[in-house]
């Protein structure tokens, strides 16, 4: 039985010897493969989340979380400046976020000969399909610190918030508070 066993797997091995490119079609099957698993493994978006997350960005649900989530980061960071004291941030955008969704254009005739084009928006499960998301535009910073006197204070903060937001000198002001 073994013999047997060994004669069929000779048998099969030369047979898939014979096939011409088979690295290409092993190939082929395994990125198939690892796509499959690639796909089935990414989380369902839920129509009822306001706030849906993807591996490569945090989603906010509003202009207002946004602006929350940067001023809490940028208070975090330029607490850590040594002389700093305690900070407080405000960021006020220039503009909300803006969303630009995928389009179809649609050519119609009408009886008279006239031609209208008309850009739909794509829909998949009664959702319109995102093709890309602006992120706000910071308008300005104010920063009240208790180090705010101190010139290298300053000038430490400013390099960070210059850094981070790539607004210039004119955009922010930091403060002396207490």
């Amino acid at each position: 039985m073994m013999d047997n066993f060994k004669n069929k797997f000779k048998s099969l091995y030369q047979k898939i010897k014979k096939v011409k490119h088979i690295e290409i079609y092993l190939a082929v099957g395994l990125a198939l493969i690892l796509a499959i698993i690639y796909f089935s493994s990414l989380p369902k978006n839920s129509s009822n989340d306001a706030t849906q997350n993807d591996n490569l960005s945090i989603n906010y649900s509003s202009s207002q979380e946004y602006v929350d989530y940067l001023e809490n980061k940028l208070e975090n960071v330029l607490a850590r400046v040594e002389g700093a004291g305690e900070v407080n941030v405000i960021v006020t955008l220039n503009k909300g976020f803006e969303y630009i969704f995928v389009t179809e254009e649609e050519i119609r005739t009408t009886s008279n000969g006239t031609t209208i084009t008309t850009n739909n928006v794509v829909m998949v499960d009664g959702e319109p399909v995102l093709q890309e998301e602006i992120y706000p535009q910071i308008g300005g910073i104010v920063v009240v610190t208790e180090g705010g006197d101190d010139v290298d204070v300053k000038l430490n903060m400013l390099s960070i918030l210059q850094t981070i937001t790539e607004l210039n000198t004119s955009k922010i002001n930091i403060i002396k508070g207490n």
